[in-house]
């Protein structure tokens, strides 16, 4: 039997790929400071990335059982896992040069590479024992965490009590137990795959042309791609668009919060405040802060910033 693809689930792919583009931009809006700093953690948006994040390993597990569904294909295995798991190594790589306190050390590729090699023994066994050990993942955390894996070494696993400071994290637990549970639904909709579902791939001509190129498949055969590189070309253009059109900055929270550390240093209320004042509306007009998002680059150009309204008597 050919080893086709099935359209839907490129599709479906396709859609996944859609709403985490959609997120990222969420994210990026409040990053760089055109929403509220706190969106990206809001229920609803927290809720939308946890409903992509399923999306997308449940999809993985159904591939997973359907690219080895008449007999596991150990070459392609291994091909697509020294893949996956290259560009996870590039997610942890470039995330770490960015944000150096908070990079991604087991986000959803990491994930994937992982749960992937975990799947094995379940792609020849039946679908409940996929589903059984999907469930277990998924609730496990709640019976089996504990402050022993709370070592940052053992963060990965998800058995920890606490959480760790990163841009994306999945760990095994409870994550990938949406790929166990992929596992489970690809072998029940096995028997029914190619009989009932379009298929598309080398050797597959029943298709008409027009079909073959509908765009939101074509986005789920390229996702992987499109996850590498969307991120750091939308960061680029709202570095670009930071600085061309600052974004407008509400300074009361920062005057405040500058007086505040500027008394407590002993400094007097008058100074205090103007200095803090000049500081905010410097900042703002000389679009110092611009495109900066390492927090630490950011403090020292507004401590410049203070210095000099100090020196100026301002």
């Amino acid at each position: 039997m050919s080893q086709g693809r099935w359209r839907a689930l490129d599709a479906a792919r396709g859609l996944a790929v859609l709403a985490m583009v959609v997120f990222h931009v969420i994210w990026d809006l409040a990053h760089f400071g055109y929403a509220p700093a706190n969106l990206p953690w809001s229920a609803p948006v927290k809720i939308f990335g946890h409903s992509i994040a399923f999306a997308f390993l449940f999809i993985a597990g159904v591939a997973l059982v359907l690219a080895n569904r008449d007999s596991m294909r150990w070459p392609a295995f291994w091909r697509r896992f020294a893949l996956i798991a290259a560009a996870a190594a590039m997610v942890t790589a470039g995330t770490y040069a960015l944000f150096p306190t908070s990079y991604v050390f087991f986000g959803i590729l990491h994930c994937i590479a992982v749960a992937s090699l975990i799947a094995v023994p379940f792609l020849f066994a039946p679908w409940p024992a996929a589903f059984a050990c999907g469930a277990l993942f998924l609730l496990g955390g709640e019976f089996f965490a504990s402050s022993a894996f709370n070592a940052d070494w053992l963060q990965w696993i998800g058995l920890s009590t606490s959480e760790p400071m990163t841009q994306d994290w999945r760990p095994l637990f409870p994550w990938a137990g949406a790929l166990l549970l992929g596992v489970a639904g690809g072998k029940l909709a096995l028997p029914l795959y190619g009989e009932r579902l379009g298929v598309s791939g080398e050797g597959a001509n029943t298709l008409p042309t027009r079909a073959k190129r509908e765009w939101l498949p074509f986005l789920g055969r390229h996702s992987l791609l499109i996850y590498l590189a969307h991120q750091p070309a939308l960061f680029a253009l709202f570095m670009g668009l930071a600085y061309l059109i600052p974004p407008a900055v509400d300074a009361t929270e920062f005057v405040a919060s500058c007086e505040e550390r500027c008394m407590n240093e002993g400094g007097e209320g008058k100074i205090c405040h103007d200095a803090c004042a000049c500081t905010a509306r410097e900042a703002i007009s000389s679009k110092a802060l611009a495109g900066v998002t390492d927090e630490t680059e950011r403090g020292r150009r507004l401590n410049e910033i203070a210095q000099r309204c100090v020196a100026n008597g301002r």
